[in-house]
């Protein structure tokens, strides 16, 4: 994609400290723009939707949010949820909707360790040496939060309620999820591809995946494939990190497994994603993975890193690399000069993490 003309971007700054990264990166951004490596520039539409929203409206964006969306070059979004509102009415109202209206079936969640960030993995201090790089790819559009199933009260009585919640797979789907995290594999200095999975349990759907995976592996002989079992990919996350390379893994699972990897990189603060519609039919987006964060929202104190991450994530789709480069260099100089936000043990504020991410621009 050319970057040469103005590029409209959706802000979703949504709830909690949600607000607060998005302005901490549209003011990043905006300084990037003016002083980086490559010229751009971006028209920012904000939409307030999220769970104030839907105290006023009983939804958590309009009927026709996705109209409203489908013409951005991209969505950056903050985070979802509120104590006042249950948790899969926030998730299912916005961010999934948007996800599953737009078809944006991958999900990136880079695992990054950076310099000046201690990780909790034994004689891991951050970057600095370490050298654990891994890449979570998850499918984003089925698996097992394909919404399926229901409940029922009546069929067996008071107390005795049933509850079904189905996964679907499909062979396009599993498919053009593992041809991606191939091809991405390709691209890295280690091409290597692990996929997870639970077959050993699960009869049907990942009985599919796996041979939808096998067949994958044997198009792309120059790639190193294996399968590993979900739980004993947990353990190998912190025991084996040196193994990884590229993990491809279902909805649930690579939800699961990425938090993991964030968390053994230092902290959720720090962890950027994107959700991806790989054929560009409609826009992708951009989110840090930490959520909302009810408890200290308001403070001033929110780790504005995962935001900053996602935002050159969205520059390199957008036909930006050496501007996503740059801010990624500038995070990592950033992190690496001990400026950190107290979730990463630091006493530094939001407003203070961003202003010397830009003065090391």
């Amino acid at each position: 994609m050319s970057a040469q003309r103005p590029l409209t971007i959706a802000a979703i700054p949504a709830d909690g400290v949600g607000t607060e990264v998005v302005d901490a990166t549209r003011t990043a951004l905006a300084e990037l723009a003016r002083r980086g490596p490559e010229p751009f520039e971006i028209t920012w539409r904000e939409f307030p939707w999220g769970s104030r929203y839907y105290a006023e409206h009983g939804r958590m964006m309009p009927e026709d949010g996705l109209d409203r969306l489908r013409d951005m070059d991209a969505i950056f979004f903050g985070a979802v949820g509120w104590p006042t509102v249950p948790d899969h009415i926030s998730l299912w109202g916005l961010r999934l909707a948007i996800c599953q209206g737009f078809d944006q079936w991958a999900n990136i969640r880079p695992v990054r360790f950076l310099p000046g960030v201690r990780s909790p993995l034994r004689g891991t201090q951050g970057a600095q040496g370490s050298g654990l790089d891994w890449v979570v790819i998850r499918e984003n559009s089925e698996g097992e939060y394909a919404g399926l199933g229901g409940r029922n009260l009546a069929a067996r009585g008071p107390g005795h309620e049933v509850a079904v919640q189905s996964a679907l797979f499909t062979e396009t789907g599993c498919e053009r999820i593992m041809r991606y995290a191939f091809d991405l594999a390709r691209t890295r200095a280690r091409p290597k591809v692990t996929g997870v999975t639970k077959s050993n349990a699960q009869q049907y759907g990942m009985v599919l995946w796996d041979e939808v995976f096998d067949r994958v592996a044997a198009d792309y002989p120059d790639v190193e494939a294996e399968r590993v079992l979900v739980d004993a990919m947990a353990a190998r996350f912190v025991l084996q990190p040196e193994s990884l390379s590229v993990v491809v893994a279902s909805n649930l699972h690579a939800d699961i497994l990425s938090d993991l990897g964030s968390a053994l990189a230092g902290s959720l603060g720090v962890a950027a994603s994107a959700n991806l519609n790989p054929e560009r039919r409609f826009p992708s987006m951009f989110e840090p993975v930490h959520g909302s964060a009810p408890d200290i929202a308001g403070q001033g104190v929110a780790d504005p890193i995962g935001a900053f991450g996602s935002a050159a994530l969205m520059l390199d789709h957008l036909g930006l690399p050496a501007a996503a480069a740059a801010l990624e260099d500038a995070i990592a100089r950033t992190t690496g000069a001990g400026v950190l936000t107290p979730d990463l043990g630091g006493g530094a504020t939001t407003d203070e993490v961003t202003k010397a991410l830009i003065d090391r621009m």
